[in-house]
């Protein structure tokens, strides 16, 4: 909207209109935007939850504090989706395939979580929306992911090329001048549709989809979609589940995706720009720097939510929340084509649901073998476990958040570690 608007400014010559074609710019702005209206509607709406006296219904698990959160106000992801959706709304390209994709995913998830809330809140079913039927949404979610990133015209890679093709700055407003203001040249090859994903710590850093279908005699990749497309779907699936388990803990989920939020825009920033593609060895993904603005906007309403929701929590995001949050980290990881990232960048939620995992496995193997159920841990998920172990929720939510900056600087890293 805005970015139109000052587009069309600027060709009418008004003063400082051309600002808005930087995406730094416009990052900033969303980070702005986004941390004010989270901020702002974060309190009218928590007031407006406590009148309605829509609160969490809490079980006695033996916690401590966790019968203090008995009727803290719920579904606070909608303040989350109102602080991202604005400002992209505002100040992205809504013609981009890539922030239509982003918008269409966060709708999605935002609703499946809300009518699970709904459900917990309103209908006083505490288990919610049936677990199947959330796998149905996040599978029709990896269907549209899948689909459009395979067949979708405008998804396309420049890799490097022995053949200099130039690039000039109408293509990207970051490509390189020069100090006589001539414009850089690139040698990358023309951009083409591909399935390529970047394999961290290795040197020929790559790795084709296509390739899973090549030794059925399908050299051109032709069917690779039909394996794809399921990998598209898992990656969603379990990114979208492991951050709804980590929103346990009064700022845990909000804390550890505003990390893995930052992070993420730092790898669009640096895929979708022609000279530190260049420079790092990595394909060039044209016009995926409208992907940053996205994320500068995830990162600000998640640390304005995190304003009401650190210890002790004012309000709680909800299936609203955790859901769409752990959505719009896999899309936006298969879309820059670093889901193999996730397990690094991740690793708080891998390790969330890992947990959960082992211990019901472990529970059912020594129940069938000595005829009573055993535990590895005190209780799942993890960060249950240190609770159990009498640490207090807020160092651990602080610790685990430190984990989760180490992280993301590790995965960072992995674009100079081959």
């Amino acid at each position: 909207m805005l970015y139109s608007l000052f587009n069309w400014l600027e060709k009418m010559d008004v003063p400082g209109a051309g600002m808005v074609k930087y995406i730094s710019f416009r990052s900033a702005m969303a980070v702005i935007l986004s941390l004010i209206i989270s901020m702002i509607v974060g309190k009218y709406l928590i007031r407006l939850l406590r009148k309605k006296q829509i609160g969490e219904t809490v079980r006695d698990l033996g916690l401590a504090g966790q019968m203090e959160k008995q009727g803290t106000p719920t579904m606070g992801g909608l303040i989350i989706l109102a602080a991202i959706l604005i400002p992209v709304l505002l100040f992205n390209d809504l013609t981009n395939v890539y922030v239509q994709l982003m918008i269409f995913s966060t709708l999605w998830l935002g609703a499946l979580g809300f009518v699970d809330d709904y459900i917990k809140v309103f209908r006083k079913n505490k288990k919610g929306l049936p677990g199947k039927a959330k796998i149905v949404g996040q599978v029709v979610l990896g269907l549209v992911v899948g689909l459009v990133m395979y067949f979708h015209p405008d998804v396309v890679i420049k890799e490097k090329s022995s053949t200099v093709v130039p690039y000039t700055q109408t293509e990207n407003i970051f490509a390189a001048e020069n100090a006589d203001n001539t414009t850089s040249t690139y040698s990358f090859s023309e951009a083409k549709h591909s399935t390529k994903t970047t394999i961290p710590f290795v040197k020929n850093h790559e790795f084709d989809y296509a390739w899973l279908t090549a030794w059925l005699g399908d050299e051109d990749g032709k069917w690779s979609f039909l394996l794809f497309i399921p990998i598209v779907i898992f990656i969603i699936a379990a990114v979208s589940n492991g951050a709804n388990l980590t929103d346990g803990l009064d700022g845990l989920a909000t804390g550890t995706s505003s990390v893995i939020g930052a992070t993420i825009a730092v790898f669009a920033y640096v895929s979708g720009n022609a000279v530190f593609a260049n420079y790092l060895d990595i394909m060039y993904i044209p016009n995926i720097g409208e992907l940053v603005i996205f994320m500068a906007a995830m990162f600000g309403a998640c640390m304005g939510f995190y304003w009401w929701n650190c210890y002790p929590a004012q309000v709680f995001m909800g299936d609203t929340g955790s859901l769409m949050l752990g959505g719009i980290i896999a899309v936006s990881c298969i879309i820059i084509r670093k889901e193999l990232l996730l397990p690094i960048l991740c690793g708080i939620f891998l390790v969330q649901s890992l947990s959960v995992i082992i211990q019901v496995t472990y529970f059912k193997i020594t129940k069938k073998k000595y005829g009573e159920g055993r535990r590895l841990f005190l209780m799942s998920p993890l960060h249950h476990h240190y609770q159990k172990k009498g640490f207090h929720e807020a160092k651990i939510v602080q610790r685990f958040i430190i984990v989760g900056i180490i992280l993301a600087v590790l995965t960072v890293v992995t674009l100079k570690i081959r």
